[in-house]
């Protein structure tokens, strides 16, 4: 008679209880905009703020914790990501408007901030339209658009630090600069308070559409696709660097540099999460070769990678 299998230990047997869903080696492909990744190797979706509070303040030592929102800015490698990844999900996406500010949850997509502002005649706003993704990252980030940021419409912001304590920052807090903060990795952004002018709701919706279509025209906002890929480096335009280095177009694998707009990388239908970060690489060689500027990721690249070996790049 064959003895009972025997199955080794799973971190997800280590986690403390929750009220919320936690999930072992869920797959991430699913939920980011270039549809690429491996696995969790366990998936945390809290239940609510005390859920959130309570599992940080009694996680396992040492182990890692990522934090992921509307993965517009996020590449998750192949080999997937360790430890523990967070997801906040619809508890953390309310919107609540007052006078003319905007109390929102991390949760809370960036285009249903701007709309639920201009509903309730809130200007200085309508830049959240063309942001993609959640609030959480456009804190993290400082993301903005069409000439307006989050630290121009900032007031405050709450996170839970890595031990479960309740942060409320200031904007001196949050150390804004371009594409930038210098708030602390284990920070988890979970709301803000942001503040904006008294407007007329029908002006400031015209202005959303305005952004929309400009967007729509000038981005491939139809692809698997995530935001910018790299930073605007000082005095120059990423996606101009891009372009006269010859990368229009440019493919690895099932990955290329979209022909519409050069700072967007573009899931063809069967690309890896390598063929995408080779494929920023091989950008980044070129427009150092052409021009000695260096290229900074603006997307977020997690986990492990796999070596399957080079793929042959495609002008």
């Amino acid at each position: 008679m064959m003895a009972a299998e025997r199955h080794a230990p799973h971190l997800i047997d280590r986690m403390p209880p929750v009220r919320g869903r936690l999930r072992a080696d869920e797959p991430l492909a699913k939920y980011t905009w270039f549809r690429v990744g491996g696995p969790a190797e366990v998936l945390f979706e809290p239940a609510d703020m005390d859920d959130l509070t309570s599992f940080m303040a009694n996680r396992p030592g040492g182990v890692d914790v990522t934090v992921i929102g509307g993965t517009s800015n996020i590449l998750v490698r192949d080999g997937g990501v360790p430890g523990v990844v967070i997801r906040l999900g619809k508890p953390f996406a309310t919107i609540e408007t007052d006078g003319v500010s905007v109390r929102a949850g991390a949760a809370a997509a960036d285009i249903n901030v701007a709309r639920r502002a201009a509903e309730a005649g809130i200007a200085g706003l309508e830049f959240m339209v063309g942001i993609p993704g959640t609030l959480g990252g456009a804190l993290r980030m400082n993301a903005g658009a069409y000439g307006t940021e989050i630290a121009d419409v900032f007031e405050s912001a709450e996170a839970i630090d890595g031990h479960g304590q309740v942060h409320t920052l200031s904007a001196a807090d949050m150390g804004f600069a371009y594409r930038h903060t210098d708030v602390p990795d284990d920070f988890i952004f979970t709301g803000a308070v942001l503040k904006g002018t008294a407007g007329d709701a029908d002006a400031i919706l015209d202005r959303m559409k305005d952004i929309q279509d400009q967007r729509e025209a000038s981005q491939p906002v139809r692809e698997r696709t995530g935001g910018s890929t790299f930073a605007n480096p000082d005095g120059a335009k990423a996606w101009e660097l891009i372009d006269k280095a010859g990368c229009r177009g440019l493919t690895i694998g099932g990955a290329q540099v979209s022909p519409a707009h050069t700072n967007f990388l573009i899931n063809t239908g069967n690309a890896s999460a390598g063929d995408l970060e080779s494929l920023g690489e091989e950008v980044r060689r070129r427009v150092m070769d052409k021009f000695g500027i260096e290229l900074r990721w603006e997307i977020r690249r997690l986990g492990k990678t796999i070596t399957n070996g080079p793929e042959e790049v495609q002008p």
